[in-house]
Formats: C-alpha cells, sequence, structure tokens
C-alpha cells in the first residue's frame, strides 16, 4: 500500500507576515496520520518555515537545486549538500516552470535530480506536457520521454526513493484541471513504463496528480487507483483549503 503524499508549493509567493500567518495556521490543521504532508517555500522563507512547523508532521522541502551537490564558485545557486544539511527533506526537480521559463533541458534535470539524491534528500520529478503537446496527441511521448531521461541516467530503481509529479502545463493556474480519467490515463502509462523497467519498483513508486487541485476536486482524484497524492500550487497558499486536501487524500 502506497503511502499518500500530498506537497504544497509556495513557488515565488510570500512575505515574512504572510508567511508567519500560513504556518501558524497550517500548524492549527487536523492532519491525517496516515498521508505525508510537505511544503515548498521559496528559499529565503525556508528557515522560517521549518521552525514554525518543527513541532508537527509537516514537512519542508526546497523549489530547486543547483546541479552540484557539494559547494564551490557558483553564484546565486544552493546545492543539495546545503539543502540537506539545512533540514530539507524533499527537492522538486523539473517543474514546468523551470522547464519552459528558466530553459531547463531534460540534461538539467537529470543532473540536478542526481544531485538531490547525492545529498540523501528525495527528488520529487515534474513531468507534463503544454496544450498544443496534448492537441496533437503527444501527452505521453512528453511525459514518459521527460521520465525516459531519468532512467536512462540513473536506472530505475532511483524511484523507490523519488516521488514522480504529473502536472499538465495547461492545468497549471489556469483553472482548468485534467479530469480523473485523464489524469488516470497518464498516470496508469507512468506506472506501466516503470513496471517495463521493474515492477517492484513500479508497485511501490509514489505518483502525484498536480495541476489547479482544490478542496472540491481532491477526493475524486485521489480515488484514481494510480494516484498517490498531489502537487497543489495556488490553493497551498490557504491553509484550510490545504488542510482539506490534505484529508482528501487520507480518505
Amino acid at each position: 500500500m502506497r503511502r499518500p503524499l500530498v506537497a504544497g508549493n509556495w513557488k515565488m509567493n510570500g512575505t515574512r507576515s504572510s508567511v508567519a500567518e500560513l504556518t501558524r495556521d497550517l500548524v492549527r490543521q487536523v492532519l491525517p496520520g496516515s498521508v505525508d504532508v510537505a511544503v515548498f517555500p521559496s528559499l529565503i522563507h525556508l528557515d522560517m518555515a521549518m521552525h514554525a512547523l518543527a513541532s508537527g508532521s509537516i514537512s519542508v522541502g526546497a523549489q530547486n537545486c543547483a546541479e552540484e551537490s557539494g559547494q564551490g564558485a557558483l553564484t546565486g545557486e544552493v546545492s543539495g549538500g546545503q539543502l540537506a544539511e539545512f533540514g530539507c527533506r524533499w527537492v522538486l526537480v523539473g517543474h514546468s516552470e523551470r522547464r519552459l521559463v528558466m530553459g531547463e533541458s531534460d540534461a538539467v534535470v537529470s543532473r540536478k535530480f542526481a544531485a538531490v539524491l547525492a545529498s540523501g534528500m528525495s527528488p520529487v520529478l515534474c513531468l507534463g506536457e503544454t496544450l498544443e503537446q496534448r492537441r496533437s496527441g503527444k501527452t505521453l511521448e512528453v511525459v514518459l520521454g521527460q521520465l525516459c531521461r531519468i532512467i536512462e541516467d540513473h536506472g530505475v530503481a532511483v524511484f523507490a526513493n523519488a516521488v514522480i509529479a504529473y502536472e499538465p502545463v495547461w492545468a497549471i493556474g489556469t483553472g482548468l484541471t485534467a479530469t480523473p480519467g485523464q489524469a488516470q490515463e497518464v498516470h496508469a502509462a507512468i506506472r506501466g513504463y516503470l513496471a517495463n523497467e521493474d515492477a517492484a519498483v513500479a508497485e511501490i513508486a509514489r505518483l502525484l496528480y498536480g495541476g489547479s487541485v482544490k478542496a472540491e476536486n481532491a477526493a475524486e482524484l485521489f480515488a484514481m487507483a494510480d494516484i498517490d497524492g498531489g502537487l497543489i500550487g495556488g490553493a497551498s497558499l490557504k491553509a484550510d483549503e490545504f488542510g482539506a486536501i490534505c484529508r482528501a487524500a487520507g480518505n
């Protein structure tokens, strides 16, 4: 039985006052003990979030890391080793905003994935297609191609300690959401691809859905056989909404 995971990606949002309020409200949420819950603040708010959430069950991850796991001359970057020493448990890798806006290639994503693992943390690998790619019937070609690069470089066994998040780019921050059936179709294809490499890894690998997940649609999405939780964007900035999503995963 795979343990559900609900992860809140705060993206480039938050001030000291709003993060203090959000973390205070998150601590007050009644969260199911059967669900792993994590939040991913901006880099400058990691310390605040970790201290505020230290007494509860919510873990903290980072939204990005350098391609190197150690230290060195790379101005403006933070390494996986530094994040791990700081107390991070997870790191997002390959989010569509990093791929499309920041120009990160599959090769860069693969190196960051390796850096996270080398630092003892768990990568949350984001996969997803654009609206144009979906309309062209290339959804599985794109998504499985992104996954294939990681497996070619590092082997399928890494997904015993990594998480995959399917986030259709056309459903991120747009208000559009893949239907549960559409999401399940892609998740089943991802798990099937893993199973062709290693059935045991495929059985335990956690697959999250992201893309305008809200309290009102979370239960239906999480009821799908191959969806093991969610990577939540805007709704994770509202404690009550995020708590409701977590409770949906627990049911």
